[in-house]
């Protein structure tokens, strides 16, 4: 009997932002594969599965990559049905284009189901658009948790062409601020941080590029959660709309009446007013 993989992105951590096609996989799921930042209301939307953590984190020890290929290919040949569940997308620094090649290569079937990803997600409920027109008409999405991996592209990108969105980068900032100030961004170049987005843990700082290098952007506590990093002239559309977004009040559940300002963006918000 041959199985089936589903590598399944389970978006920024609201289990109301998944998409049909996630949930449908996780209730139909033998086993499940998780990564850290998979909140435990969506690993509960899989009852009948077991759950397995091969989740990493930077500086500490992970089960590394090949031995989750696999675990994917050996459960899979036993005729289970398994979900491969990544917050976010799984193409989005996720390593789901390593894991599709190595089911590929191994004669395995899956599938892509892609997720919200926190870099749009994450300053969509901090109410920052990563475009605007008059403001910015591109983003630039780079990995933060490595120089190696973000300093090439932001020496390459000319100062104030496009929003860029740091995701896994918020114990980088300040080295991160100082490339982008050498390379001529201005210190009054609007950023925001954004923390645990779509959690109860939300937090969001917004303030200046010049801040940043400070060390200025204060977050409240250190939990390990998830940060995104935004950088740009649309940050000033968040700072207008802070705590302003609300849920439908069209007769939707009671869950989905309450502020999103409470659920799903920002409990505590601080911001800073950015000179033009």
């Amino acid at each position: 009997m041959s199985g089936f993989v589903s590598l399944v992105g389970a978006g920024p951590g609201d289990p109301q932002l998944l998409t049909l096609a996630a949930r449908d996989r996780l209730e139909r799921a033998d086993l499940v594969l998780y990564d850290a930042l998979v909140s435990a209301d969506v690993l509960a939307l899989a009852p009948r599965a077991q759950r397995f953590y091969v989740g990493k984190r930077g500086g500490r020890t992970s089960m590394p990559q090949e031995t989750i290929n696999r675990l994917l290919i050996r459960a899979a040949r036993r005729g289970r049905r398994v979900v491969r569940l990544k917050a976010g997308d799984p193409f989005v620094f996720g390593r789901g284009g390593e894991e599709a090649l190595a089911l590929d290569a191994a004669g395995v079937a899956f599938e892509v189901v892609p997720g919200v990803s926190a870099a749009v997600a994450a300053p969509a409920l901090a109410g920052i658009p990563v475009t605007h027109r008059g403001a910015a008409s591109a983003f630039v999405t780079v990995s933060g948790h490595d120089e190696r991996a973000w300093a090439p592209v932001l020496d390459a990108l000319p100062p104030h062409c496009a929003t860029i969105v740091v995701m896994m980068g918020l114990a980088s900032r300040r080295e991160i601020a100082q490339r982008l100030l050498a390379r001529g961004w201005t210190a009054v170049t609007p950023a925001a941080l954004l923390v645990a987005a779509s959690t109860p843990r939300a937090h969001t700082w917004m303030g200046t590029l010049g801040e940043l290098v400070l060390d200025g952007a204060f977050m409240a506590g250190d939990r390990g959660d998830a940060g995104t990093i935004v950088i740009g002239e649309v940050v000033r559309v968040g700072q207008q709309l802070a705590g302003r977004q609300s849920a439908p009040r069209d007769g939707g559940r009671e869950s989905d009446r309450r502020e999103l300002a409470d659920v799903a963006t920002a409990p505590a918000v601080a911001v800073r007013a950015v000179a033009r």
